[in-house]
């Protein structure tokens, strides 16, 4: 099947990208699964289990993701927050310096 692409318009161009970008994809995830269906048969094959060959999956960890809570505030800035954890923001070291107890800026 040959399109000629200089007698498309531009929302038929687009149309066109967008069929081949799906149909790409389509194409590699068939690709990819038969690809995992041979290396399975070739490890059963050999007498192993994935797990011999590629150890263990770790489990997922149940906090990755997660966001912390806010702890500190800018009082100059009140989008600015800080959990307190990590490097101490800017702000929060100038405030330190300019006299403002850590207390003052809790959340």
């Amino acid at each position: 099947m040959a399109v000629d692409i200089k007698n498309l318009n531009h929302n038929q161009l687009n149309e066109l990208i967008s069929k081949a970008q799906v149909r790409q994809t389509e194409l590699r995830k068939e690709k990819v699964t038969k690809l995992r269906e041979k290396i399975n048969a070739l490890i059963k094959a050999e007498g192993f289990t994935f797990d011999d060959v590629f150890g263990a999956r770790a489990p997922k960890s149940k906090r990755a993701g997660t966001t912390v809570a806010a702890k500190y505030r800018n009082p100059g800035n009140e989008e600015q927050t800080w959990s307190g954890r990590g490097k101490r923001p800017r702000w929060f070291n100038e405030a330190l310096k300019a006299g403002t107890k850590e207390s003052d800026m809790l959340v």
